[in-house]
């Protein structure tokens, strides 16, 4: 599968092969083959195994609605990309977008009259893990593990930190909805400016006079330059360019695809440095030897910047969106006394109002292996009490820094006991410091 980029499949008609080629991490200490899972797929096929859940089918959407309610996705996620950037891309086109939709743990792409639903689905231990859903209405409908062609793709260096992961991809889009000749395409994260984001995917709501290259097809025999962004801007519906009674909702909403493009990223660099401490551990027989740190804190280290949106590309104007997305997304965080979360949105000047990963409360953070993790806690815990002001965190404030210390005291089960010492011990100033400046 891919998000859209989740990115282009080399597929042959053995979609759910197991068990034939070459597969990245296939040996000890990973194991990826592995049918030990705990991610959401799994559990679900554990539960219709069981009898406790059945999938209802529904003409013209398929198991997809039953799907996402068990699965707890919202439809207001619903993202539509049209290039043509799955294993079913002859179904895919501007007429014709391929849908996704996703949580904090798993990713469901559905294409118009495809035969498969995909997923990605991350596994605390494992990382991004493939499925396929057969859309024919059977008696028993059961997800397969699609691993070997998913994978081809879904192991890259660069898109995917070198890890089974997920990638979002920016391209020029041609009539046919294939990536125009001679363009540029650009893997899409929290750092990528918004003029670069968002081709070959349709986007409603605003973003002011921010540009970007959502929702617009370059003609053919033009150049890149010559793509009129301005048209592709301030979209409040799909209603008009496609026909959207064939989808869930008329929307592909701007701040799904924000929160989109940082998870995905932020779930390679929790999966590369989960995976870079086993290999290194067992290498070293368990041993945390020198060799085995600068083997694993170099990713630790990437994922406590990208962590602490370190490197987010600013927003230069207010950012909307249509669907919902960002009410239902900040309803479901954890909240502290003052009713704080890591799931508040700022859309002014940059993703989120408190600069944290609300995936720091994911079961795949909690599963990193201990040296790496204990190292992560140490640079946050240096980052955000201050005594590390280097120019990586420059763009943190004192204010931001303290906010998410003190969220994070209060909401994340078992932060290292200096964590709730050090807000325990400043918060006497601080109150003294509220009453100085109310007087």
């Amino acid at each position: 599968m891919a998000l859209a980029a989740l990115n282009s499949l080399s597929v042959s008609a053995q979609i759910v092969e197991k068990n034939q080629g070459y597969l990245p991490f296939a040996d000890a200490p990973i194991n990826y083959r592995s049918e030990n899972l705990d991610d959401p797929v799994a559990k679900l096929q554990d539960k219709l195994d069981r009898g406790e859940l059945k999938l209802e089918y529904e003409p013209g959407h398929g198991y997809l609605k039953s799907v996402l309610d068990a699965l707890h996705v919202p439809v207001s996620s619903q993202t539509l990309v049209f290039s043509k950037t799955s294993f079913q891309y002859p179904e895919i086109s501007p007429e014709h977008p391929r849908a996704l939709y996703f949580n904090d743990d798993v990713y469901v792409g559905q294409v118009h009259q495809g035969r498969l639903l995909e997923f990605v689905s991350f596994d605390p231990m494992q990382g991004a893990i493939f499925y396929v859903l057969d859309e024919h209405k059977v008696e028993r409908p059961r997800f397969e593990r699609s691993e070997l062609d998913c994978v081809q793709c879904h192991v890259a260096n660069g898109p995917t930190k070198g890890v089974p992961g997920v990638m979002l991809r920016s391209v020029y889009v041609s009539l046919s909805g294939t990536q125009a000749a001679g363009t540029p395409a650009f893997i899409t994260g929290q750092e990528s400016p918004l003029k670069d984001r968002f081709g070959g995917w349709y986007v409603t709501g605003s973003s002011g006079s921010q540009l970007h290259l959502g929702n617009a097809i370059l003609p053919d025999g033009t150049h890149a330059d010559q793509l009129d962004m301005r048209a592709g801007a301030n979209i409040a519906s799909l209603t008009g360019r496609i026909d959207t009674s064939a989808y869930l909702t008329p929307y592909s909403d701007i701040v799904a695809q924000l929160v989109l493009a940082h998870q995905t990223q932020m779930h390679n660099l929790i999966t590369q440095t989960n995976y870079q401490t086993r290999l290194a551990l067992y290498k070293s027989g368990g041993e945390v030897t020198e060799a085995v740190r600068q083997q694993f804190e170099k990713p630790a280290e990437q994922l406590v910047r990208y962590l602490l949106f370190a490197n987010e590309a600013p927003l230069e104007d207010r950012v909307e969106g249509t669907s919902g997305f960002a009410e239902e997304f900040a309803a479901r965080g954890p909240r502290d006394s003052q009713g704080r979360s890591l799931r508040d949105f700022d859309l002014r000047k940059r993703l989120f109002k408190y600069p944290c990963s609300y995936l720091i409360y994911s079961e795949a953070f909690d599963s990193i292996p201990s040296p790496a993790k204990e190292f992560v806690y140490r640079r946050l815990f240096e980052v955000l009490t201050g005594s590390d002001q280097s120019p990586a965190y420059a763009a943190l404030s004192s204010e931001d820094r303290r906010a998410v210390l003190e969220i994070l005291v209060a909401t994340k089960p078992s932060l290292p006991d200096e964590w709730k010492q050090f807000v325990e011990q400043a918060q006497p100033s601080n109150s003294n410091q509220k009453g100085r400046e109310q007087q």
